[in-house]
């Protein structure tokens, strides 16, 4: 619960979010006790990552907007400042997508990248995502517009 408060209202990841007022814990509370955990149910996947040394919770990677039908969804991930660039993103990130193509056999994960997201974009090419479109001006931020990279990577045909 205290590390979800914490990166849910850091404001410096409301622009990559879509979010742009706090949480209390008492809707954050309710919102893991109305959780079904099924991803049918709820359409989405939310995970922490934990670094295995200590057990602590560094971040979240999730599949939300998840399409049972059409076998998709799409990735968000984010780790702690602390915590970011160390590789954790890219193991966390890698992790999943073999879980969502191996085993839940989804057909394609996409994201939705601001295009001056360096670090994001980065990692998201180095695991196998390749960016499909533009969405120019598509987030209101900071009193201006910015361009959002499409990015998916399909289920490779040898699973």
């Amino acid at each position: 619960m205290d590390t979800l408060y914490d990166m849910e209202n850091d404001p410096q990841t409301w622009d990559i979010s879509n979010f742009s007022v706090p949480y209390s814990r008492y809707t954050l509370k309710r919102y893991i006790e109305d959780s079904q955990c099924d991803m049918f149910a709820d359409r989405q996947l939310r995970l922490m990552i934990t670094l295995n040394a200590n057990n602590a919770t560094i971040g979240t990677i999730d599949i939300t907007g998840f399409e049972p039908m059409h076998a998709r969804g799409e990735v968000g991930i984010a780790i702690q400042q602390k915590h970011q660039r160390q590789g954790y993103a890219k193991e966390a990130l890698g992790l999943l997508c073999d879980y969502a193509f191996q085993f839940l056999r989804l057909k394609q994960l996409t994201a939705h990248i601001a295009t001056d997201n360096a670090a994001c974009l980065n990692l998201f090419h180095a695991c196998g995502f390749e960016q499909c479109g533009l969405l120019k001006e598509w987030w209101h931020v900071k009193d201006k517009y910015k361009d959002v990279a499409l990015f998916q990577q399909l289920r490779p045909a040898s699973l």
